[in-house]
């Protein structure tokens, strides 16, 4: 059974993914980077436990935060598109050592439909990334060391853009103008979605598969964002009329055919 889940990064995802869990009745503890929030999330029944990645390794209580553990869900943020010249791969890797030293044997890495590139079309498990991008390849680069660890299972999940509770992408673009690629599909998905697929993983104990997890409705982002633009009340974004998008549309064949995942927000 499993029923003790850690959760390295306690952030917008694993914070609420947390709560789920605690009130279905698994144990829950995971990693924070204050030692403010720590307190604050023992207090509310999350064992939250202070941890930092580097380049140079991984400071804290990491034995602490994988002993007793069923299964870890590592939702740490790359970090990456601040542009600081981070190495995320590095950090991961040296996490990675330390969860090899540890008795955890499943392992959930939450990664992002960014490994493939913006011009790969249309893409589902079935076609390998060729990521491009520094960001990108990093992001692969940290699915393949964790997907092909000798010491544990990894189920990888490459989810796309986020939304829910107060965020909302179309925050950022609202009332810009001149916006490029209008008519390329959105790769989108809940956080309730998130949380639902996550908790079916566990549930059916489905290790060793890669998905990816995104909403199966690809409406064009001019279409999207303008109708989430005027649902907040704010300046709908224009995009330039071009003649052909640059566009890639991500889908899955293994929700349907592994965890048999049904949606519950549609775009």
């Amino acid at each position: 059974m499993n029923k003790k889940i850690t959760i390295a990064g306690l952030g917008w995802l694993g914070n609420a993914f947390a709560s789920h869990l605690l009130q279905l009745g698994y144990t829950v503890k995971g990693s924070v980077t204050d030692i403010g929030k720590a307190t604050t999330l023992t207090s509310k029944g999350i064992d939250a436990i202070p941890l930092v990645l580097t380049e140079n390794g991984v400071t804290g209580e990491v034995d602490v935060l994988l002993q007793d553990t069923d299964v870890l869900a590592i939702m740490i943020p790359p970090g990456l598109r601040r542009n600081t010249g981070a190495n995320y791969a590095l950090k991961m890797a040296h996490f990675l050592h330390a969860i090899e030293q540890s008795s955890v044997r499943k392992v959930i890495l939450v990664s992002s439909t960014s490994v493939y590139d913006d011009g790969q079309g249309s893409v589902n498990e079935s076609n390998v990334p060729i990521p491009q991008l520094n960001a990108a390849k990093q992001l692969y680069d940290v699915e393949q060391i964790f997907f092909n660890a000798p010491s544990f299972k990894t189920t990888i999940v490459r989810f796309g853009g986020l939304f829910g509770g107060s965020r909302n992408p179309v925050r950022f673009i609202a009332g810009r103008k001149g916006l490029s690629n209008g008519d390329a599909p959105v790769n989108m998905i809940h956080r309730e979605d998130c949380i639902g697929i996550l908790l079916e993983i566990i549930k059916k104990d489905v290790f060793g598969h890669i998905f990816n997890a995104v909403s199966p409705q690809h409406p064009t982002k001019r279409d999207y964002y303008t109708k989430q633009a005027i649902q907040l009340g704010l300046t709908v974004p224009e995009y330039e009329d071009e003649s052909e998008a640059i566009f890639k549309q991500v889908d899955s064949i293994y929700l349907k055919k592994l965890l048999h995942y049904t949606f519950k927000v549609t775009l």
